[in-house]
Order: C-alpha cells, then structure tokens, then sequence
C-alpha cells in the first residue's frame, strides 16, 4: 500500500487545500496520472499519482487544508494489475445480475392468472369509486444540503422563507456553491416569468364563472420580493488568494522594505531584439523580449554582490552558492513565481526558453512542485501591463527583487543634443536588515551599465 501525501509547494508553505480529487475511491490510476488539485499561496496544481494501482482510501476530504507531509489518501499496487479499472465487488456482481434476467420470461408467463370460461358466470364487480379530487402539490421545501455542498445559514433561511426548491437553484460560488445572489437572482427569475404569465393573453375564450366550493385555508408563503439590484457583492477569498495575502502581509512584517530606482537606457538592446526577432521567432516558435536580457544582467551582477542573492536566519547570513531566479507569472486568480534554476549557466536564448517554457506551464497549472521553491533572488516583469516602475514586495525568505518597467521612447538630451531613447526603469527592492543602501545601489548601476552597454550575443 502506498501513501499519497500532501506535497511541499515551497519553502515557506506550510500546508495546502485539497480542492478536487480527480479519481474516486476504487478507480484504477496510472504512475503520474493526475490523481487531485491542490491550492496554495504559490500554486494551483495537479498532483500526478506516486505509483500505478487502485485508489483504496480517501483520507481527506475535498476543501480541507492538512499540513505538508499529510496523508491524503493511499494506493494499492497489487490490485492495478487488472485491465479495467472498476473494483472488484462490481465486477463479480455482474454475472450475477444476469441470472434474474434469465429467468424473468418464464416467471412472468408462469405468474399470469387463469383466464376465466364463458361458460362460468363471473359475479358482478361493484364499480369502483371515482378517484379523489387530487390535491394541490405540496410546496417545495428547501434543502439543508444542496448538491453542490453545504449552504450559509443565510441561505437555508431564505429556501424555508420563500419555499424555494435548492435543486432548481443553481450556484455560482466556489464549487458550484449556492450563495444569497443566487436565491435573489431565481426569486427575479421566477417573478419576471410570472409577471408574463398573468399579462399573457388568454387563448381560451372566457367561460362564465362557477361557483366554486370554499377551500380551505391554506399556510401562506411569504411573497416573492421585488427585484432589486443587490448594493454589494460577496464572495469568498479563492485558497490561493488567501495564501498570497497572509504571505504579502508575512513579508512586509519581516523586512524592511525600501526601492531604490534607476532609469536605464535601453537601446542597444532594443536594436538588437530588432535585429534578430524575426529570425529568432522563425528558429524557436517565440518572441525574443527584454526580459531574458535583464536576467542575465542581474546574474552578472549578483556575482559582484552575493549579498543580494542571500538570506536571512535567525541571526545568520545565507549565502546561496547557486543563483535560482524566481520569475513572477500572472494568472487569472493571482501570481505564481516558477524559477528558473542555475540562471548562471543559460545564454540569453536558453533563458527566454525556460520564461516561455515555465510560464506556459503557469497557466496551464502543469508546473511540478520543485519548480516553485528553492529561488534566491526575484523578477518580476512590471512593463508587461504598462507600468513604467513599481515598488514590489520581497518574496521571503529572499532579500531582494527587482521590478523592471516598460521600455519606452523617451527624448533624452544627450551631450547639448536631444535624442530619442529607449528607457526603462529598474526598481529595486531590498530588505534593508541586510542590504544597505549604497550595496543595492552598486548591485541596481551595475545591472543597469550591463545592460546599457550590452556587448553580448543571444546565442
């Protein structure tokens, strides 16, 4: 029997929510088959299966957050040897439901009554009683558990008031989960489909009325209220959402946080990029951009200044003999930093494969867990939505990260001349516990006359 555990998503991470497990108990899984999601403050991701068999037990519950190293669930090796995978019990019971299904016809022709003689008179049947007036369906009674999982109080409250069958409701929260803009947007539903109904005309010609017999007196049910546009919308944080805020909110009570900011002349760089991008996209199947350039200069510069590349424990200074680049991806529902190990040994061209390559994989939530911990230093591409400098927040237990801006023509005077320039700006933000000033001004100019006078090749 093998354990499924709870993987470490990053070095800080501590535990990690089950959001959905992708095989149910008894289905056969194959080694490195998806087997569930999780979320955390670094990653959404499918979590592959650690050996090839049947999934026994389910030890944790979709929502739940465990700790790392918890074991959510175990396989059995020795029952994946079967060609399909239904469990046992179902296959067995299948021989043994077609036995009734044989034997059925002779059964049924055996069980049918005699059929009565003419010559036999038969007594007379009384007639049967004509059937009862049916009575109006019973309303609707709201369920304290809807399929989609379990409901607010809120919620349960409004399904008894307005006696509003759940099932019909259909949920937009987490999960599929009812929430309280669901019940109103079914209430305005169902009253706009009435409103049609009463101003509807008739296709009946009117017949005169009859009397009718008095009816008892039925509960009354709250009226359906009016359809009003809600003020305010509420929703819960997403897990990962949650992470990123306790670890944003984390960073800044640990360092001590200051940017510095250098304008950075980018046109040699510039020129270059126009020079071979149509080669470079015709040879690789991607877009040559700036960003491999300032990785490669800030890996430059970190061998000068491996303070930068540090990190602090307790009262001790880590030096990383290795320079991991952790690269911010944006994504739907937040931000992940897949890193790019031993940066220090790729050209520019095998660092624009690895953004592409780990950033693809961002998105698609295909990046495995060592691929977002273990980084040194961070970037973090800010001129990718326009911003021309911002003032990041240090991703812990690293020192520093540097915010690169977007690249922009700028009129720049240049020896009692005015030349247009391609300018960015590099922002710096270091933990000030261990980096002075002046070091992260060194490290930023040196990053910045790298780039300036850029005499390398991307190759």
């Amino acid at each position: 029997m093998i354990d499924v555990v709870m993987p470490q998503m990053g070095e800080s991470i501590v535990e990690g929510t089950l959001t959905k497990w992708l095989k149910k108990a008894g289905e056969h899984v194959e080694r490195d088959e998806p087997l569930f999601e999780i979320s955390t403050d670094k990653v959404d991701t499918e979590i592959p299966s650690p050996a090839a068999g049947v999934l026994k037990d389910v030890l944790v519950e979709e929502g739940k957050t465990v700790a790392i190293s918890t074991v959510v669930g175990r396989i059995d090796e020795g029952a994946g040897n079967g060609a399909s995978g239904a469990p046992p019990a179902a296959q067995e019971e299948t021989p043994k439901a077609a036995e009734p299904a044989q034997q059925r016809g002779p059964q049924l022709v055996q069980s049918q009554p005699p059929q009565p003689q003419p010559s036999e008179p038969q007594p007379s049947q009384p007639k049967p009683a004509p059937p009862p007036h049916p009575e109006p369906p019973p309303q609707p009674v709201a369920d304290t558990e809807s399929p989609s999982g379990p409901l607010s109080p809120l919620v349960r409250k409004m399904a008894r008031e307005y006696g509003i069958d759940l099932r019909q409701v259909k949920g937009t929260g987490a999960g599929g989960r009812i929430s309280k803009q669901d019940l109103e947007a079914y209430m305005s539903a169902q009253g706009a489909r009435t409103m049609e109904q009463v101003h509807a005309p008739s296709a009946q010609p009117a017949q005169p009325a009859q009397p009718a017999a008095p009816a008892p007196a039925a509960p009354a049910t709250p009226s359906m209220p009016r359809a009003e546009a809600p003020r305010t919308r509420i929703e819960p944080m997403s897990t990962m959402r949650q992470k990123i805020a306790e670890h944003m909110v984390m960073s800044k009570r640990t360092s001590a946080h200051v940017t510095t900011v250098h304008k950075t002349d980018m046109t040699k760089i510039a020129k270059l990029r126009e020079r071979h991008k149509g080669e470079f996209q015709q040879r690789h199947g991607y877009s040559l951009t700036y960003l491999p350039f300032v990785i490669a200069a800030a890996v430059e510069a970190i061998n000068d200044y491996p303070i930068v590349n540090a990190s602090i424990e307790g009262s001790n200074i880590i030096y990383h003999n290795e320079i991991n680049v952790g690269i911010a991806v944006a994504l739907e529902n937040g931000l992940i930093v897949p890193v790019i190990r031993n940066a220090d040994e790729k050209n520019v061209t095998g660092l624009q494969r690895a953004v592409v390559d780990l950033s693809t994989r961002a998105r698609s939530r295909q990046l495995k867990p060592d691929e977002v911990q273990g980084g040194t230093f961070s970037i973090t591409n800010l001129g990718s939505f326009g911003s021309v400098f911002a003032t990041p927040v240090i991703n812990q237990p690293q020192v520093a990260i540097l915010g690169v801006g977007a690249v922009e023509k700028t009129p720049v005077v240049i020896e009692d001349a005015i030349a247009i320039r391609s300018v960015a700006y590099l922002a710096l933000t270091f933990d000030h516990r261990l980096i002075d000033g002046a070091v992260a001004d060194q490290f930023t100019g040196k990053v910045k006359s790298i780039l300036e006078n850029w005499s390398g090749e991307i190759l």
